[in-house]
């Protein structure tokens, strides 16, 4: 394959925009922030670092504890890329265990991924999945192996009423409309 080739240049842009939308639907900062917070917290209490001929061992007590802390935090960033439901669950997690790295590993990682950890749980915590483009149709977006759609349409599971508007939908018969009053006529 040549550098001239057109289907090169076309498939990477095609991957690039496919990575965009997916990056655009969930919060992949956030995640990456997160993610990249444990990678301090976990790493320098294992860590000698050689100044000179010096030889510093940050080695600490509690070096089990920063290693789960890291290895949580690393978790926690790639649940939020997919699983971007548990955004608040997520992110909240990640600004306690920022706090618990204070104490337990080296003032967080050297306040480098305490202030990382911090800043992603913030963004998992204030993202909200933004409207979908007008132009843009969801299916339109990738498809599925041999040239099918894959099953983007989130039409089939929204569930909408079928009763009319104007008709009351409260079948527990506790509806002042009907005289019941919240009794119950059994009893």
């Amino acid at each position: 394959m040549s550098a001239e080739t057109p289907a090169a240049t076309g498939q990477f842009t095609v991957r690039r925009q496919q990575f965009r939308a997916w990056r655009g639907e969930r919060p992949f900062w956030a995640g990456l922030f997160v993610l990249l917070s444990g990678l301090p917290i976990a790493y320098f209490p294992y860590a000698n670092l050689q100044i000179g001929h010096l030889t510093l061992a940050m080695a600490t007590t509690a070096g089990a504890g920063s290693l789960i802390i890291g290895v949580l935090l690393v978790v926690l960033g790639v649940s939020l890329w997919f699983q971007k439901h548990v955004r608040v669950f997520a992110g909240v997690a990640a600004i306690l265990l920022a706090l618990v790295s204070i104490p337990v590993s080296n003032l967080g990682g050297f306040l480098i991924g305490f202030l990382l950890a911090l800043v992603g749980g913030a963004m998992a915590v204030a993202w909200a999945p933004g409207a979908r483009p007008a132009g843009q149709p969801a299916a339109m977006a990738s498809t599925g192996t041999g040239g099918t759609p894959e099953a983007t349409d989130h039409e089939t599971t929204v569930l909408r009423p079928v009763d009319g508007v104007d008709e009351p939908n409260d079948l527990s018969g506790t509806n002042p409309a009907n005289g019941a009053n919240g009794r119950h006529s059994a009893g």
